[in-house]
């Protein structure tokens, strides 16, 4: 199993948070678990949503199971179109977690990339870094290149950034600018800090640019860099260091959120196959 980017937590943590950690269920289901009496901490039954517990230290039980938590894992994942980020799909479409090896603790997609969409796409089992990250109000920027129809003037890629209205919603980027023109169509760079559904293609569709390919190439201070489309490596510490303090500080102020976006950190070490016995890693593919 890889460790980089992996851990426990270090401190108290609250008792539901732990559980899910553990693979027991969702927080809200283990919320329920607790109000129902089935959680027992050092030999006592807990109803309390306040309760924190050690990892290291604390004797935590459920239905009488002894629980041990699993190590914080996240992995950057080159997310290719055709798969879907849900962990169950009523359609029968390819999950982004098939592209994982066995082995793996159970990981949560952190956001969401639409079907067609490309590119950086983080899993983890921390589901206290995935929520500060795919939630709006901490204004984490996310870059995307997009090939569009036809080239857009200057003044339509200002319109990306004041505002426009799709389908009765506003939806505005905090950049865009021409990264090429080819064949009649352009790359264009997008960044936003909300994640609503198909906020992309949608804002090109409003400029009158409909949107030929999204692949995303940054998440905060991530780069995708040269990690091959389906290919997975894990995070290293610094780089889940870099996340967390990006969201330490609390949820963006003002309505337009940060000024600009944190520069992209140095571009990751290039995928390479995984080792033989060692199950997934630096640009590991499983067969399909």
């Amino acid at each position: 199993m890889p460790e980089a980017g992996a851990g426990h937590p270090a401190g108290p943590e609250r008792l539901q948070r732990f559980l899910a950690r553990a693979g027991v269920g969702s927080r809200r289901g283990c919320e329920e678990l607790i109000r129902a009496g089935r959680v027992m901490v050092n030999g006592v039954v807990v109803r309390e949503m306040g309760t924190t517990v050690v990892s290291e230290r604390d004797s935590v039980r459920v239905d009488g199971k002894a629980i041990r938590p699993q190590r914080t894992l996240t992995l950057m994942l080159h997310k290719p179109a055709g798969t879907v980020t849900t962990l169950k799909d009523p359609e029968g479409r390819r999950l982004v977690t098939d592209l994982l090896p066995p082995g793996f603790p159970r990981l949560y997609p952190v956001g969401r990339l639409d079907y067609r969409t490309e590119g950086l796409l983080l899993l983890t089992n921390d589901g206290h870094l995935a929520l500060r990250l795919s939630h709006p109000r901490y204004a984490v920027p996310k870059v995307y290149e997009v090939k569009v129809k036809g080239v857009p003037a200057p003044e339509a890629l200002g319109r990306l950034v004041t505002g426009v209205r799709s389908r009765g919603e506003p939806l505005r980027a905090l950049r865009a600018v021409r990264l090429r023109v080819a064949q009649k169509n352009a790359t264009l760079e997008v960044v936003v800090t909300e994640g609503r559904h198909h906020h992309v293609r949608r804002l090109c569709e409003a400029i009158g640019h409909p949107a030929l390919k999204v692949l995303r190439v940054a998440l905060g201070p991530l780069r995708l860099g040269d990690l091959p489309r389906a290919a997975f490596r894990p995070l290293n510490e610094a780089e889940v260091r870099a996340l967390r303090e990006l969201v330490a500080a609390g949820p963006a102020r003002g309505p337009r959120g940060p000024a600009r976006p944190p520069r992209p950190g140095p571009r990751p070490p290039r995928a390479a196959a995984a080792r033989p016995g060692f199950p997934g890693g630096n640009g590991a593919r499983r067969k399909t």
